[in-house]
């Protein structure tokens, strides 16, 4: 493997001269940085990150954690800041947390280790605040959490209005006459789910359509943030003795598993049942039928995030700062007016006739394991 003096007796300069050009540290003529860049391609010379980065305090490389890697909302995030640390020329090193505290832990350990210039954090949010806290204020890495927020007023914070997105979810359900409408959330404890559950909640309560919290819990069943819990909490749902009328599901990956579920339990989509997700992953607009959704701003969240740890790195701002973005309704497909809609605006019927939504609900509970 060639060294800087072979690159330096090669290109008949002194060594310092070689340093100079690869660390930018200082004016080399142009001939003379001719000559050494020529020099390391021909020797296909690498230079050592490591000391470099013991001479300049810093390593160009950013760490990021994730809570679950086969989520296709996290891994679209991760494409968006890997592309942006790319353009910035930092590298990016990434490590899955598999929602596991102890792993958050030991990673965050590692990349101190490696003396990475920021960290970007989507946090576990096992309840494990108190401690992941400790931790980021021992290592003393500039810090931008996504997606959940943790009790540290030294980080920066990029995260949607998850409230107000189950909010839009559950009014868009509302007014197309739901008024017994589900929802499945995610992991107990996590802020995202509980905030979306809590919009759910309040656009219920705004409406009239559940008297009581109480009341509104008995239509709350929790997925896991999974395909596989989704499909089970959906199947629970189809079991019940008053079947909803629609569902909001408080992630895509729990939206796309309660499709599965209906399908599987003859339940046609919106027909019978509507559904509305959340995040709007790119799978979400090709499942059967397009899943509505509420989106959340990946684009936005993700070059922030970067935008905002680069200032923070390059000591342009001290202060942590915390954006709060908006998301947005996507109506696709897997939602409908409610029956009795339907019905009000169709040519009168014969009396005897029993109405579609009576039929859907007899045909549901026939079809009940």
């Amino acid at each position: 493997m060639a060294t800087i003096k072979d690159v330096a007796l090669r290109a008949g300069v002194s060594v310092t001269t070689v340093s100079h050009v690869v660390n930018d540290t200082r004016h080399v003529s142009a001939k003379g940085r001719e000559r050494v860049e020529e020099a390391i391609r021909e020797l296909g010379y690498v230079p050592n990150a490591m000391a470099r980065s013991l001479k300049s305090n810093t390593t160009s490389t950013l760490g990021m954690l994730i809570p679950n890697s086969s989520n296709p909302y996290f891994a679209e995030i991760v494409r968006i800041v890997e592309d942006r640390c790319f353009g910035a020329g930092y590298t990016l090193v990434l490590c899955n947390t598999d929602d596991e505290p102890r792993r958050q832990s030991v990673y965050l350990q590692v990349l101190a280790e490696r003396r990475i210039d920021g960290l970007i954090v989507v946090s576990t949010g096992a309840g494990d605040d108190d401690s992941l806290v400790t931790q980021l204020h021992g290592l003393r890495i500039p810090t931008v959490l996504v997606d959940r927020e943790i009790a540290d007023p030294a980080c920066d914070l990029v995260e949607t209005a998850h409230m107000q997105g189950g909010l839009l979810a559950v009014r868009h359900l509302l007014s197309l006459g739901h008024k017994r409408i589900a929802c499945i959330g995610g992991p107990v404890g996590v802020m995202p789910s509980e905030q979306r559950i809590e919009g759910w909640r309040m656009a219920l309560a705004e409406a009239g359509a559940t008297p009581d919290i109480a009341n509104a819990d008995a239509l709350l069943w929790r997925g896991g943030f999974t395909s596989q819990g989704g499909y089970e909490a959906m199947h629970a749902i189809l079991r019940t003795e008053q079947v909803p009328s629609a569902v909001f599901v408080c992630n895509d990956l729990m939206a796309i598993g309660a499709l599965r579920a209906a399908h599987e339990s003859g339940v046609h989509v919106p027909d019978e049942l509507s559904i509305v997700g959340f995040d709007d992953i790119e799978l979400s607009a090709y499942t059967s039928p397009p899943l509505t959704t509420v989106a959340q701003p990946k684009e936005r969240i993700g070059a922030l995030a970067v935008d905002m740890l680069l200032e923070r790195v390059g000591g342009k701002r001290r202060d942590a700062r915390k954006v709060v973005l908006q998301p947005e309704l996507r109506v696709r497909a897997s939602t409908a007016r409610h029956a009795s809609f339907r019905e009000a605006a169709a040519p009168s019927s014969s009396s005897s006739a029993p109405s579609s939504e009576a039929t859907s609900t007899q045909n549901r509970k026939s079809r009940a394991p």
